[in-house]
């Protein structure tokens, strides 16, 4: 199976409209640029997005809110977005609001095949509104579901034309985690390779959960708050 296309237009050009996707990275860090560029030229509407956050307003995933293809997020936060935050509190936007660490775990358990699980986090507060609750050797715990996507779409450091994946530092963030729960997972990379060129002892995600990987281009390497001495 050939798993290589040509480029970032190629490797979204079947998502339709009203699609799940998870979309990796945190803050500016190790987000799939090229497919949001793509997807933005699609012009593809009515999509729900799964994200850590929607990056800034100029970049990242707040590029597709700019242009209203997004319908729904499913997230852990807001801050540093202004145009998240207008269309959160005008109500353009469905958002679903989930702890961070919970957020991982849910997407972790999708790409497991473990439907669902309990977690102390959000017990007694309106994260536990309309969820089961159970009590385990005299705590209380809240019950949440794993979560899944049509496509998944993550952005790593090296990867082959198999599909294997290497990370670089804290670019790593929920990307390795998504790529388990697409149904479609894509991957953009830097650095693309030849099977056997990768060390397997560094390999973060198998192959066997890739379908489309090709070699990204003009990437930025963004700082989103430069904060420096005022000697």
């Amino acid at each position: 199976m050939n798993k290589v296309v040509a480029n970032a237009d190629e490797a979204v050009k079947d998502i339709p409209e009203n699609a799940v996707l998870m979309l990796g990275g945190f803050g500016l860090c190790g987000i799939p640029e090229n497919c949001i560029t793509a997807l933005i030229k699609t012009g593809v509407k009515g999509l729900t997005c799964i994200s850590n956050n929607a990056g800034v307003d100029d970049f990242g995933i707040g590029l597709m809110l700019q242009t209203k293809q997004v319908k729904k997020m499913i997230s852990s936060y807001v801050g540093e977005n202004a145009e998240f935050e207008r269309q959160l509190l005008s109500g353009e936007l469905e958002v679903d609001l989930v702890p961070q660490g919970t957020l991982a775990e849910r997407i972790r358990a999708g790409g497991a095949g473990i439907p669902a699980f309990f977690t102390p986090t959000g017990y007694g507060t309106e994260v536990a509104e309309g969820k089961e609750t159970r009590e385990f050797n005299g705590k209380m715990y809240v019950m949440e579901q794993w979560l899944k996507a049509d496509f998944s779409i993550v952005k790593a450091w090296k990867g082959d034309t198999m599909g294997n994946l290497i990370f670089k530092g804290t670019a790593r963030n929920f990307n390795p985690m998504m790529a388990t729960a697409g149904k479609i997972t894509i991957a953009e990379v830097e650095e693309l390779v030849e099977p056997g060129e990768l060390d397997p002892n560094c390999i973060h995600v198998p192959g066997i959960y890739i379908n489309r990987i090709f070699k990204g281009t003009d990437y930025k390497k963004r700082i989103e708050q430069r904060t420096i001495s005022k000697d």
